[in-house]
Parts: C-alpha cells; sequence; structure tokens
C-alpha cells in the first residue's frame, strides 16, 4: 500500500513538473471530501522530508518511515529496479533524512484501516462476530436490504420492505400479491377489468426462478481503476467510485457476468446471465443473489451458509457453482503444498452439495464451472507495462507478480510466476480438480435439483473478443494483473447463456409471453 501511494505522488509530481507537495495536495483534492484530510495529512508528513532531486524511489521511501520491513531471514522486497548504491544502503541514506523528523509518528494514524469513515460500520461488524465467535457468513447480515453496498442490494435483490420478514426477493407471492409485493418483483394488485390478480395472470405458469452465484474474487468482479494509479488519467470524476469501491470490498458485483444489473462505469459494458433471465421472464425481477467472497476456496465454501432460499416458500433457483482458481491460487512460498488435492475437492464439494439439497426448493439447477488455465495471465501480460510503469517504463507486470510473491501476498503464485515449470505444474492440477467436478455430475443425484458441468470458457471468450477486433491481455484486470475484467464477465455471460440454451434449455425456463403487457403495467417494476 504504501508503494503503491508514494509511486502514485511521485508520478503526479512528474507528470504536472510539480513538487511531491504539490502532487499530494493535487491528489487530495481529487479524493471525496470525507477522505481527504486524515490520510493526505499523514502522507504529506512521510513525504515532506524528502524531494524529487533526492532520487528515492517508492520502495526506500517506505522503507525508511518504517512501513516496509525486510524480515530476518527473507530477501528484501522491492516493485522498482534497485538504485545504483543499492537498495540497503540507499534506505539508510533515506532513514539519516526522517531520523529527527515527525514521520513515523503520524504515519502512523494512516495504518489503521478501520479509521476509514465508510468502514468503520463494517469494521464494527467483524470486530462483533470475532468477540462473539460467530460463523463468518454473519458478515453479510441481513440477508436482502434496501441499502446498496455492505453486502446489500448490490449483492443481492432489493429488499422492498425490510420491516418484514416474509418479504424479500424470490419467494413465491403471498396469497397472489393482491395487496402487496410480497416478493419484491414490482408485480401486485388486481386487474380491474377481469379480477384476476396481475401476479396470478402475468407469473403463475412462467417458471419463474432466481440465480445464485457461490463464488469467489472473480465472481463478486474484483476491480481497482487503473485510473486511480495512472497520473494521466487522475481526476475528481475518476475517484468519485471510491466510496462505493471500499464498502463494498473492491468488488463489482452489480456489474458482474452472473448477477450484474447496472450499467458499467468501469470500461467495458454490462451482460450478466441475471439480465437475460430477466428479460426472458419479467417475473423474475430482483430475483438473484451473488454470494462471493475474495479469497474464497470454492471446494471449501463456508459462505453457502449465507444463501437465502426457502424450500417451502420460495422459487426454484440456478446455482453457478464457480471454481474459477482458487483450490489452486495462494500466495504461499510452497504453493502446490497448498492446493487442494482431488480428494479434497470431491470430499468439500459433496457436502456443499448436500447442504445445498437441504435449502434449494425442488426444480433447481446447479451448474459447476471448471477452473480456469490461468497460464493465460503471464502469456499474456508478463513483458506488458503494469499501470505504475507506463509512465517511465520501468514496471512490468513480471516485476509486480515477482514483487507480490516476495511480499508473500500473490493471488497465485501458481501462474503468476516466472516458473514456466511451476505454471505447467498449477495447471495440472487445475485440470485434476475440473475432471472431479465432471465426475460428480455424472456420479451423484439430488433430490432437489439436476446437476450439470461446463468448462470455464475462457478460450471462447477470447474468440468472441477477436471477432470483435480485441486482443487477448484487454481480458484481464490492468491493476491486479489476475482477475477477469468488465469485458471479460460480459463476453462470459453471452457464452455461458448460449451453452445452457443450446444443451440444457429447460434450465433457463421457458420465455413469459406477458412480458410485453407487465412492462405496460408496471413500467420498470420498481427499478433495481
Amino acid at each position: 500500500g504504501c508503494v503503491l501511494v508514494v509511486s502514485v505522488i511521485e508520478q503526479l509530481a512528474m507528470f504536472h513538473n510539480s513538487t511531491a507537495k504539490e502532487a499530494l495536495e493535487r491528489l487530495c483534492n481529487y479524493l471525496p471530501g470525507k477522505y481527504q484530510i486524515h490520510y493526505m495529512l499523514c502522507w504529506y508528513h512521510a513525504l515532506f522530508p524528502f524531494r524529487l532531486k533526492d532520487k528515492v524511489n517508492a520502495d526506500v521511501v517506505c522503507h525508511a518511515i518504517k512501513l516496509c520491513n525486510q524480515n530476518a531471514g527473507q530477501p528484501f522486497c522491492h516493485l522498482y529496479p534497485p538504485p545504483e548504491m543499492g537498495l540497503n544502503k540507499a534506505v539508510r541514506e533515506a532513514s539519516r533524512i526522517v531520523k529527527n523528523s515527525k514521520v513515523l509518528k503520524n504515519i502512523a494514524g494512516f495504518t489503521s484501516i478501520c479509521a476509514f469513515p465508510p468502514l468503520v460500520k463494517l469494521c464494527e461488524k467483524i470486530k462483533y462476530i470475532i468477540k462473539n465467535k460467530l460463523p463468518y457468513e454473519d458478515l453479510d447480515g441481513d440477508k436482502f436490504s434496501a441499502f446498496p453496498t455492505l453486502r446489500g442490494y448490490h449483492w443481492r435483490g432489493r429488499d422492498c420492505n425490510e420491516g418484514t420478514t416474509t418479504v424479500y426477493p424470490g419467494r413465491r407471492p403471498d396469497n397472489w400479491d393482491v395487496e402487496r409485493d410480497s416478493n419484491c418483483n414490482g408485480i401486485w394488485g388486481v386487474d380491474p377489468k377481469d379480477g384476476i390478480p396481475y401476479e396470478k395472470k402475468f407469473c403463475e405458469d412462467a417458471e419463474s426462478k432466481g440465480i445464485i452465484l457461490l463464488g469467489d474474487s472473480a465472481g463478486a468482479h474484483f476491480h481497482i481503476p487503473p485510473e486511480w494509479m495512472t497520473a494521466a488519467q487522475m481526476s475528481l470524476k475518476s475517484f468519485s467510485n471510491l466510496p462505493v469501491a471500499l464498502t463494498n470490498e473492491f468488488d463489482w458485483p452489480h456489474f458482474s457476468g452472473i448477477t450484474g444489473f447496472l450499467n458499467s462505469t468501469i470500461g467495458g459494458w454490462t451482460d450478466s446471465l441475471y439480465l437475460r433471465l430477466h428479460r426472458r421472464n419479467r417475473c423474475n425481477h430482483r430475483d438473484f443473489q451473488n454470494i462471493s467472497k475474495n479469497g474464497t476456496v470454492i471446494s471449501f465454501f463456508p459462505t453457502v451458509f449465507s444463501l437465502a432460499r426457502n424450500q417451502l416458500l420460495d422459487n426454484p433457483a440456478i446455482v453457478i457453482y464457480a471454481s474459477i482458481g482458487n483450490d489452486v491460487c495462494n500466495g504461499k512460498p510452497d504453493t502446490v503444498a497448498h492446493m487442494t488435492t482431488p480428494q479434497q475437492m470431491h470430499s468439500n464439494v459433496i457436502k456443499t452439495l448436500q447442504y445445498l439439497n437441504s435449502q434449494l426448493p425442488k426444480g433447481s439447477h446447479v451448474i459447476l464451472t471448471g477452473l480456469a488455465d490461468g497460464r493465460f495471465l503471464w502469456d499474456q501480460l508478463h513483458s506488458r507495462y503494469h499501470p505504475l510503469g507506463q509512465l517511465n517504463k520501468d514496471v512490468t507486470y513480471e516485476q509486480v507478480y515477482s514483487f507480490l510473491s516476495c511480499l508473500q501476498i500473490s493471488p497465485c503464485n501458481g501462474w503468476m510466476s516466472s516458473n514456466e515449470t511451476l505454471r505447467n505444474l498449477t495447471s495440472e492440477r487445475a485440470l485434476q480438480l475440473s475432471n472431479v467436478l465432471k465426475e460428480i455430475t455424472t456420479s451423484e443425484t439430488f433430490a432437489n435439483f439436476d446437476l450439470f458441468y461446463m468448462d470455464f470458457p475462457l478460450e471462447k471468450i477470447a474468440d468472441e473478443w477477436h471477432k470483435l477486433g480485441g486482443e487477448s491481455w484487454q481480458l484481464i484486470e490492468p491493476v491486479d494483473g489476475f482477475h477477469p475484467n468488465q469485458i471479460s464477465a460480459a463476453l462470459g455471460a453471452s457464452v455461458i447463456w448460449q451453452k445452457v440454451l443450446r444443451e440444457w434449455p429447460h434450465v433457463l425456463g421457458k420465455e413469459n409471453p406477458f412480458n410485453k403487457q407487465i412492462e405496460d403495467v408496471f413500467k420498470d417494476q420498481g427499478g433495481h
């Protein structure tokens, strides 16, 4: 974090030919008001002793002010090429500059992330859960909400009556919603022409069903805007979405390829299975749940317990069980030893499916998706410049991958590595785990849902993008160099939808012949 912030300030100063102090003020003015003073004062004190002519890079600054440290027996982690005098000597020189300053005292205020105003509520919730030894899934709090972030309606369909626990998206209508909208799909009341409830007339035979995603950070649609660290693109507008990003854990489920429903503001366009299911049958309005968490290992999925589906009261659901990469991805030095084994995969997935069978209404569907072949990442990006390296042509993705690996915070040591043998081993394990999922779909049956398997459609997504004139590297998140980006999400929705429609059309249900009448009577059905 320190290296990132200092890099941004240095590059702003260079791009605008200004001092570090002026660059800091410029960055401060870009941020939403409540973020400015507390954090920028800390960084002002941290950078005050340094001038651009001191030629200290971000690695050296952050070690000098003690936000970065070299642990005993560990390598000196650095992002930028070392200074000519060497890293250790450069840090000693820089440390002398700050020795008698107020840097260390003032920078301490930055190190508490729970001091960020929009995260105070979330931190309090986490502390309460830890103190009371509650399950991790309790982070979700209320299952449905009228508030967008903090696991609100960006993640699950919007609640239309928070004060009533029997009103929520996805349930079958109570008394055909004659007097109120019990399932929040915006359809209720009685047609004065014939006295028939609208819900009964338009939705009784519509095969209504919702969509639920069990996923990791890719499913949650993790994204850090590249404009936040590209000096030439920084502006007041580029940071306007900072509050949403912080309170959504840097995830954008409302733009994702499974549950997205709003027009993308982070590039590309929005297309999703939910939107397509909604267009197919407008009775499905708001019936979606994105139960994804950053860092989740899909074969061991405790957050499945936060799924909200009542077997007796709710409509069936289509569940996408998305095992994209975290079962082979970790930041451990001995990464292979920490990968999920085929035996663990089989055991844990069966347990999750058994739990789903105890929760999902009869007539539901579960689609297991295989793991991606992440060699795509290195092949497409390693020699390209990262956003932090575009101004001075000095930081490639290979350097970023190495830096994250050294810090032991890499999202995937196996694939984000210069070691070709390790990349191949990781893909070999991913294929083994995908085969386990495929075998489960042929050997296991469940009372309340049918079970399907599909490969992760990376090649088909790339093919579709090439047809549109794009290049493969443009399908990857530019900041982390790991996750599928907005274009991938939208194209993936189209590819998956077409496969399901072609091979398992009953999963999607029939088209509702009353869609036009629903739109005429209820317009946008209350929006999302």
